[in-house]
């Protein structure tokens, strides 16, 4: 009882904490890499029922897949400050609710996206949870400093998702879509990873800086940023794409070796990491994706009508 004499109510989650399991933030560039990618197949528009489900259904699977992160993770989140609040980690929702949101999230993804798109399209979709959650939360994320690199292939599987919904089949184009996004991965989640290292050492992860060191991890980072660009290069030789895409993935690729490279120098250079170097590169990686797929959707639409 409290002092008024009226017995405290327990905090019920609202669906704002549900909508947070589903961790909208990381979502939103997976969704933009289905969209455009779909934009991609069909050399314009794809069709505003497609594109409703693919989105509504991609949502769900990758918001599945974040929920089910949160489930095994809880343990370690809750001892990490930038994940601490989560409604799992906090115990505002319970670990049998989240499972069965999860569950449900995931089946109605499937089942959408088998009806109403391709059944390519769902099963792309079902890989990529179960790599995210299986191979990377469950077999790699705790045991070794490669979780990133193998688990990473979780978050190339959209753009797939999206041109199978829209053709049925995939072809050489979208596995290179495919795996731009597998090398970029790196590039962008060890710049994160540098900044906040110190936590992943606190709760035993063995992240590549906690495991080998900063220098390590900043070359790493720059062969990665090279081995991205070259991929990005590469529809360009097989005539899927054009001048406007080749010219912004070069000049987009410039751009993200040079601040790969800036971040290398003042490392090698004797520096600590500084939220000034990392940040950039940390940033700017996610909107080099999101520009050079949206251009590539720009590129082969252009060109279709011009014949």
């Amino acid at each position: 009882m409290t002092t008024t004499g009226i017995a405290s109510s327990p905090v019920r989650a609202t669906w704002r904490d549900y909508l947070s399991l589903t961790k909208p933030k990381v979502i939103s560039l997976l969704l933009w890499t289905t969209i455009t990618a779909m934009f991609m197949a069909a050399r314009g528009w794809p069709g505003l029922w497609l594109l409703i489900v693919v989105s509504v259904a991609g949502y769900m699977s990758a918001g599945s897949a974040g929920v089910f992160n949160m489930i095994i993770d809880r343990d370690i989140d809750i001892k990490m400050a930038r994940t601490a609040k989560r409604p799992t980690s906090s115990g505002l929702i319970g670990m049998r609710e989240a499972a069965i949101f999860g569950t449900v999230l995931q089946v109605l993804s499937f089942v959408m996206l088998w009806v109403w798109g391709s059944p390519l399209a769902a099963w792309m979709s079902l890989a990529g949870f179960v790599t995210y959650v299986v191979i990377y939360t469950m077999l790699l994320k705790r045991h070794t400093w490669h979780n990133i690199v193998i688990g990473g292939a979780a978050g190339c599987f959209p753009p797939l998702v999206g041109w199978a919904a829209v053709t049925g089949d995939l072809n050489l184009f979208a596995w290179f879509l495919f795996a731009i996004i597998f090398f970029w991965t790196p590039v962008h989640f060890w710049a994160l990873a540098l900044m906040i290292k110190d936590e992943y050492r606190e709760v035993g992860i063995p992240m590549l800086p906690v495991v080998h060191g900063d220098k390590l991890t900043v070359a790493q980072i720059g062969l990665y940023a090279i081995y991205t660009v070259v991929l990005s290069l590469m529809p360009v030789l097989l005539h899927e794409v054009g001048i406007i895409y080749f010219l912004s993935a070069a000049g987009l690729g410039v751009w993200l070796l040079m601040l790969s490279w800036r971040l290398y120098k003042h490392v090698f250079a004797g520096n600590k990491i500084e939220r000034k170097v990392a940040v950039p590169l940390y940033l700017y990686s996610m909107l080099y994706l999101a520009i050079l797929f949206v251009m590539g959707a720009v590129d082969r639409i252009v060109f279709a009508h011009l014949g």
